[in-house]
């Protein structure tokens, strides 16, 4: 099969990390795989998502301002001839929109659905049933949900020590961790103020991530509170932490569960759509969205608990979960 994936972000984030292991996995498959990413995505820089494909998927770069990329990258498809082009947030769906009739056009919902960007699609992906609801009939009919998936990433053997030592973590202090862009949908304002108002002892806050609020989070938090910025090693950092928290406001998913789970971690997380869908799999109550203390309670609640969790994870293994993804390609493909 032919496949085109496309992706005009410029950073590497949940999202990013669906798109390239998808184009990757779907590559080992022996599948005829071609990422389409701006030119800015394929920068030398530790954040950029270029140099995390496959040499086996060939990428192509599209450059300019928004509405120039998409034109440039419709004429990559038209090239391509693609049986299948698979979009990945809202700048890609509007490539998508362009090319009717050239091949089966589909689209993850990695965030929830937007008329503007998938109502003149063919297809689509949801990675969590709640957002299902709002795809309207007969788009419906041809839409399915798919989980995320995640395989499990060991950290180093030194990964926990380390880390601790560079940063000056004792080894008998509690750290709370997250992982994430750090902006407003995420939470982190919340997270730090639920942390100040626990006053747990032998505490410490990680907060790994970059993003367009990281400095005022920085100016708000105090000296002790670490902020490393971004990390192309996110599996040694959850070696570190003794406790995962989420105190994101929305999180259609979250990729970054599954990668929390799969590190063993205790999980304390807002009511997101993600978390209470994952909800079962971590078994702890959640708090109500922007309620610092009511997260502050539950994170005073699981310092008292930090016994290692194991989670059922077969539901989420990438193979398995490419093999539906391309399942559904050739169900829709019947179709059209």
């Amino acid at each position: 099969m032919k496949i085109v994936h496309i992706i005009l972000t410029h950073s590497f984030a949940g999202s990013e990390r669906y798109a390239v292991e998808l184009a990757n996995l779907q590559a080992e498959q022996q599948h005829d795989v071609t990422l389409i990413l701006h030119q800015r995505g394929c920068e030398d820089r530790p954040n950029a998502i270029a140099h995390r494909v496959s040499e086996k998927v060939t990428v192509l770069q599209v450059a300019g301002f928004k509405w120039l990329a998409i034109y440039r990258a419709r004429q990559l498809l038209r090239q391509l001839q693609p049986d299948v082009a698979h979009a990945h947030l809202s700048a890609a769906c509007r490539v998508l929109q362009g090319v009717k009739g050239l091949c089966l056009r589909v689209a993850t919902l990695h965030i929830h659905y937007k008329k503007q960007q998938h109502a003149k699609l063919d297809a689509l992906i949801a990675i969590a049933p709640w957002q299902l609801h709002a795809i309207p009939e007969p788009l419906r009919q041809r839409s399915v949900q798919l989980d995320n998936w995640s395989a499990a990433r060991p950290a180093a053997d030194d990964a926990r020590q380390r880390l601790r030592q560079q940063y000056g973590i004792a080894e008998h202090e509690i750290v709370f961790g997250t992982l994430g862009r750090v902006e407003q949908s995420k939470g982190q304002d919340v997270l730090l103020q639920a942390f100040l108002q626990a006053k747990i002892p032998n505490s410490r806050l990680v907060i790994v991530g970059e993003g367009k609020s990281w400095q005022e989070l920085r100016n708000k938090a105090p000296a002790n509170v670490i902020m490393p910025g971004f990390s192309n090693c996110p599996q040694d950092w959850l070696a570190c932490f003794d406790v995962f928290v989420s105190a994101a406001r929305s999180e259609p998913f979250g990729l970054v569960f599954l990668e929390a789970m799969h590190a063993s971690l205790p999980v304390v997380a807002t009511a997101s759509e993600g978390a209470k869908y994952l909800q079962p799999l971590f078994a702890n109550e959640l708090a109500a969205i922007s309620d610092a203390a009511h997260l502050a309670g539950l994170m005073q609640k699981q310092s008292t608990d930090l016994t290692k969790r194991q989670y059922a994870m077969s539901k989420f293994e990438p193979q398995a979960k490419v093999a539906e993804v391309l399942q559904f390609y050739q169900q829709q493909l019947a179709q059209i």
